[in-house]
């Protein structure tokens, strides 16, 4: 494997009982060792067993069958503890039955004749390590022997940065609270939420910015900054890396979407007085703490109508008259859903098409204009009837994100959005909360296994907190590939980024299926940077 200084690569170990059952009592990767002595320690190293998940009935169009999936990932130890996770057990003793561990749990497993267990290795390239090859090996041990499997860690001599390059937003974690049987707003839910927030971090994800830590708003729209919460939301920031500051939305002059006639005048004076003051107020303090710069309002999701497009039009001008310099973002394709429905383009800085609904030519003119453009994903939807060249696009698919669809499905939009010029990724949804039981049941209305969701909860394994998913790690990767496109055109201009992307992503419609082909094209673009 191969990755740059503070990047992680993933790999897999998979222990096949052929003959005969087998019961597997430890995996380890103790650490790699340098040419020179230098040392990845075991810290830098996690592993997890994967565990398969049932997709009882396919997604809408999915390309893989029903049956079983591996993709929660338990860890081996448990991040709260720092212990393993203990294997589920009841005794009787003296008359008294005691129940102890859990029902997840990563070793010992067991492994029966003629099947498979995977076992998913994440490593780190820390920061500082000299570049070169670093070698150990996995140790495996199960009640008929031992077996060891080399690795080899090639170190590329350069760094990718702390926090993501590629904007994005993926959701909050306000609905896992029913997952641990704790109540919204009390110690215990802060306390999972922020293990939530740490799991995004480490997957070069933004978290979402805890409301508890943001700043108070007064009755006339001002601000008041308390220096506790500033302090923690400071910490907050720089711990887990945070680039892009969504700025929540004024509540004072925004009418429901029920108000379907005159939204302006829906709005009294009074209160589009208070939102211009918070704006204005927010802004300053971010500008004040250096976070103005990718900060954002999120301004509306999906205005199907003639009256949401005027009420983009409204809430917009109110935040532009307030900061001119402050960006909305509003999940919306680049061309009118309706030429005859109010214009928003004044409205909206930042536009966010489906995958299915872009088009490249009015892309590049909202480009051209200054704009910027983020791309999203949700459910299974084709290109729309209004769509610039739906004759070309209306029966192709996207990459969707589901289980039954190959792991590249979850990779590959990063590129996708290179291609395009696209600086944004957005997702509905990642803590499971609208899958009433992931372990056991992962679709979402019945037909989109997977559909927002990408942790598991940790209550199986005893984890007052999420458990990854497969999916999530090749979200991660497609966030790594996308800081080489970056460090590459830095030192060598945008077409010799493109020349490579162009074989992979040329299209929303038509990506690379192969893996390997990606993997060698990641490998190439780690030698044009060092050859920069």
């Amino acid at each position: 494997i191969s990755a740059a200084r503070n990047e992680v690569e993933s790999f897999q170990v998979v222990v096949a009982a052929k003959g005969e059952s087998l019961r597997v009592t430890s995996v380890a990767l103790p650490g790699l060792v340098g040419e020179k002595g230098a040392e990845i320690p075991a810290e830098c190293i996690r592993l997890y067993r994967e565990e398969s998940v049932r997709v009882r009935m396919s997604s809408s169009r999915a390309e893989l069958p029903p049956g079983l999936y591996p993709d929660a990932l338990v860890p081996f130890v448990n991040p709260e503890t720092g212990k393993p996770i203990e294997r589920y057990a009841r005794r009787k003793v003296d008359g008294k039955v005691s129940v102890s561990g859990h029902q997840m749990y990563a070793v010992p497993f067991e492994v029966f004749a003629g099947q498979n267990q995977p076992v998913w290795i994440d490593v780190r390239g820390p920061k500082g390590v000299p570049a070169g090859v670093y070698r150990g090996e996995v140790r495996v041990s199960t009640d008929k022997g031992k077996a060891t499997i080399p690795v080899a860690l090639t170190v590329w001599g350069f760094d990718l940065p702390d926090g993501p390059t590629h904007s994005n937003h993926f959701g909050g974690f306000s609905g896992v609270a029913p997952f641990f049987g704790v109540k919204p707003g009390s110690d215990d839910f802060f306390r999972i939420e922020e293990r939530y927030c740490d799991a995004l971090a480490e997957h070069r994800l933004n978290p979402p910015l805890p409301r508890r830590l943001l700043p108070t708003v007064n009755g006339d729209g001002s601000l008041s900054v308390d220096t506790n919460r500033h302090a923690a939301l400071r910490a907050f920031v720089e711990r887990l890396h945070v680039t892009d500051f969504q700025v929540p939305t004024a509540g004072f002059a925004r009418p429901p979407r029920s108000v379907t006639n005159d939204v302006r005048k829906a709005i009294s004076p009074d209160q589009r007085a208070k939102a211009l003051r918070y704006y204005r107020d927010y802004y300053r303090y971010l500008k004040e703490n250096g976070w103005a710069d990718r900060a954002y309002v999120y301004l509306f999701d999906e205005p199907n109508s003639a009256v949401d497009y005027e009420h983009v039009q409204v809430l917009g001008e109110i935040v532009h008259e307030a900061v001119p310099e402050l960006k909305c973002l509003v999940v919306e394709q680049t061309y009118p859903h309706d030429p005859s429905w109010p214009d928003i383009d004044p409205a909206v800085d930042i536009w966010c098409p489906l995958w299915s609904f872009i088009d490249r030519e009015t892309i590049n003119g909202k480009l051209s204009r200054g704009d910027a453009v983020w791309s999203y994903t949700a459910l299974v939807q084709r290109a729309p009837r209004y769509h610039p060249a739906y004759k070309e696009v209306g029966d192709k698919d996207p990459p969707y994100w589901h289980i039954d669809r190959p792991l590249i499905s979850y990779r590959v939009p990063t590129w996708i959005n290179r291609q395009y010029d696209i600086t944004g990724l957005l997702y509905w949804s990642t803590g499971g909360m609208h899958v009433p039981s992931p372990w056991h049941d992962p679709s979402f209305r019945m037909q989109f296994n997977g559909s927002g969701s990408l942790f598991y909860p940790g209550t199986p394994c005893g984890i007052r907190g999420p458990v990854a998913s497969m999916r999530l790690k090749n979200i991660r990767d497609g966030m790594e590939d996308y800081e080489y496109f970056a460090l590459l055109e830095r030192r060598a201009g945008a077409a010799a980024v493109r020349k490579i992307v162009d074989r992979i992503a040329p299209t929303w419609w038509g990506w690379a299926r192969d893996p390997k082909a990606l993997s060698a094209a990641r490998g190439e673009l780690a030698a044009a940077i060092l050859a920069r």
